[in-house]
């Protein structure tokens, strides 16, 4: 029986450091039926010539430039060339283990379509990370051992963007890269959670995810805090939000106001609450903050939590606990 053909897309730009050691981690795949699909978004380095010597001696890998600008019109032109029967991208400066091309075709292969095979990650830099990407990552494979990644969906990207692999229907059911919409990880992962494609769970570290100061997803205003919550509030409305129930701002943070902003803006009406007694009572925005137990007065509400502290997330969670409340049901943690 013929092994599927995997479709690796690629995006790259100014990447010379980096991309040899990713096209080397793409030869030693031990699963053998693979294209790549590697496309220099404008380039200023040695990128190009890197990639076009590695398809000189390598056929299956394919180099391309894009015809349009940007990470997305990069991935549009890899993906309406490629032949393949699954799809999964790379980024050009992280490195794949040996085993995950294959470990994630056969996690599709047992569980069928309408399933998105995903892995464990591990950050690494020159410099060693930051707590910040320290947690992400424990967060990100905690998700992905369980395969439950959509339940905190709204709080960070729960897909890892050179961590996935799906079928090409399935891909183009859930609209390839049509989308403009940025991060566009993020909205790919959006548009999985839409689609009822089910995560596969995986205990096996698969990628290893490089960190450095000049990254895109460092420097580019694209991956800025504002578009990642432009993503929620646009999938959250089209998702999950009921104009019949009572929906509920939690939090007057930076986070909170801008979200309760956002929502005077279109002229949605809301509950604001918070157990910040210095903020109890005041009006911001012609609304007054009420303490959070008001919500236990309440039949059926939605509520949007912008706390960012993970103590109190979890006594939050606690008090939806004692509601018989469930997340992403009627709670959702938006950060």
């Amino acid at each position: 029986m013929k092994k599927p053909l995997v479709s690796i897309l690629i995006p790259f730009k100014n990447t010379e450091d980096y991309l040899a050691e990713c096209l080397n981690s793409i030869t030693q795949q031990t699963y053998k039926n693979w294209e790549v699909w590697a496309v220099d978004d404008s380039s200023t380095d040695d990128s190009w010539d890197i990639a076009s010597h590695y398809a000189e001696n390598e056929p299956r890998i394919n180099v391309v430039r894009n015809s349009g600008n940007g990470i997305i019109h990069a991935m549009r032109e890899a993906y309406k060339n490629c032949q393949g029967d699954f799809i999964t991208r790379m980024d050009a400066d992280d490195i794949m283990t040996v085993e995950k091309i294959n470990t994630m075709v056969n996690l599709l292969l047992k569980h069928s379509e309408k399933h998105v095979a995903i892995g464990q990650v591990k950050y690494f830099s020159h410099r060693g990370i930051s707590n910040g990407y320290e947690r992400y990552e424990q967060w990100l494979n905690l998700l992905t051992e369980k395969g439950n990644n959509y339940s905190e969906i709204y709080k960070e990207c729960v897909i890892p963007s050179p961590c996935w692999m799906v079928f090409k229907d399935d891909f183009d059911h859930c609209g390839a890269f049509e989308s403009d919409r940025y991060p566009e990880d993020y909205d790919l992962a959006f548009r999985f959670y839409e689609n009822g494609m089910e995560c596969i769970p995986c205990d096996k570290l698969l990628h290893h995810w490089r960190d450095y100061d000049s990254r895109t997803s460092r420097t580019s205003e694209h991956y800025a805090a504002n578009y990642f919550l432009e993503i929620k509030m646009h999938y959250f409305l089209k998702l999950e939000y009921n104009p019949k129930r009572t929906l509920v701002v939690w939090g007057a943070g930076n986070k909170g106001k801008t979200i309760a902003k956002n929502l005077i803006d279109r002229k949605l009406d809301f509950i604001w609450v918070c157990d910040n007694p210095n903020k109890i009572g005041k009006d911001i925005y012609g609304k007054k903050l009420r303490h959070f137990r008001v919500l236990k007065e309440m039949e059926d509400p939605q509520t949007i939590i912008t706390v960012a502290n993970e103590k109190e997330q979890d006594a939050i969670r606690s008090f939806f606990e004692s509601l018989n409340k469930l997340p992403t049901k009627a709670y959702f943690f938006f950060c």
